[in-house]
């Protein structure tokens, strides 16, 4: 299948010393991707980590930086969220963008719960409800619909109206996505009419093998999904094609460092580890081409690895826009 939208995944990664530097490499990461083309960049939501805590605010500032690109979060773990008050700070991030964010959650109990449960929630957060609910409710509130009774009004100085979120983002709640990689995920996902993230980490319920766990997770979503919407699958895409070769040795040692983690399911959920593709463009495209799951969907997120630098990462942009991609059939926007 022709590759029509391209995404890159980036983790926002800055020094403890100095977050604002490693936060406007990262926005002026986004203004690079979106001059070079690209459809959509994306950021990782991540606490008590250097990197982004507040997926909403950095995808504010992204929307100040860029015109065109596509603003997105993979994933927000909706477990330490208001779903009110998420909503209203992704519907004004969506306002201030003009209609360009995508945003991906996650359910379940949120990393470092068990560090910092106690300070996100007054009383104890493990009697919560910290599952698909919170995003359903998230949705409800996007939807813009009146609160109260059809004569409940609030007053504000010089102004007197129905009360609902606000500022209301009209077809926000139809940019939603849901990070599936489980059956169980994914027919949720398609039930309530989510996009679905098909990343490079599945469950292998029925399977040793990754892309066909991940294969069929696309067609079950698609069976159960019942309005138009969107599949993005991501990879760990590294080509050598412009790096100098102490970089590219750098690059080869980080795949063999993971590539032992993918050759079996590990723990009580059979967690199966896509391989990373790092060669030259010709053999990312070969194995980009044979991979199954890539192949059933028209949008490729390419998700950049956590350790890397700057410059990596526009090397690493530059030659997917210049040498892989048009190779899978996209075209950069204009």
């Amino acid at each position: 299948m022709t590759i029509r939208t391209l995404a890159f995944l980036t983790p926002g990664n800055f020094p403890d010393g100095d977050p604002y530097a490693g936060l406007e490499a990262t926005l002026q990461l986004f203004e690079y991707g979106e001059r070079l083309g690209f459809d959509g960049g994306w950021i990782r939501q991540r606490h008590l980590e250097h990197g982004v805590g507040s997926a909403a605010v950095f995808l504010a500032a992204a929307g100040q930086r860029t015109t065109r690109l596509q603003l997105g979060t993979a994933v927000i773990p909706i477990g330490y969220e208001s779903p009110f008050r998420l909503a209203e700070d992704l519907s004004m991030a969506d306002v201030l963008s003009r209609g360009r964010l995508q945003v991906g959650f996650s359910a379940g109990t949120p990393p470092h719960a068990d560090l910092i449960g106690d300070l996100v929630f007054d009383g104890d957060w493990r009697s919560f409800d910290l599952s698909y609910g919170r995003i359903a409710r998230l949705q409800d509130n996007l939807r813009g619909e009146f609160i109260g009774g059809p004569d409940t009004v609030i007053h504000s100085p010089g102004n007197v109206q129905r009360p609902r979120l606000q500022p209301y983002s009209k077809g926000l709640v139809d940019r939603l996505w849901y990070g599936g990689g489980s059956l169980r995920s994914v027919r949720w996902a398609a039930s309530a009419g989510l996009n679905l993230l098909a990343g490079n980490i599945v469950s292998g319920e029925h399977t040793d093998d990754f892309v066909t766990a991940q294969l069929t997770h696309i067609r079950e979503y698609r069976a159960i999904v019942g309005r138009p919407a969107r599949i993005a699958v991501g990879r760990v895409i590294v080509p050598l094609d412009s790096a100098d070769r102490n970089t590219r040795q750098r690059y080869l040692r980080y795949a063999q460092s993971r590539h032992e983690r993918t050759l079996k399911p590990h723990g009580e959920r059979r967690t199966l580890f896509a391989p990373d593709v790092v060669g030259t463009s010709d053999e990312i495209v070969d194995r980009l081409r044979a991979d199954a799951a890539v192949q059933a969907v028209d949008e490729l997120r390419l998700e950049l690895p956590y350790e890397f630098d700057r410059a990596d990462y526009e090397q690493i942009l530059h030659d997917v826009v210049h040498s892989v991609a048009p190779a899978l059939g996209w075209s950069p926007a204009q």
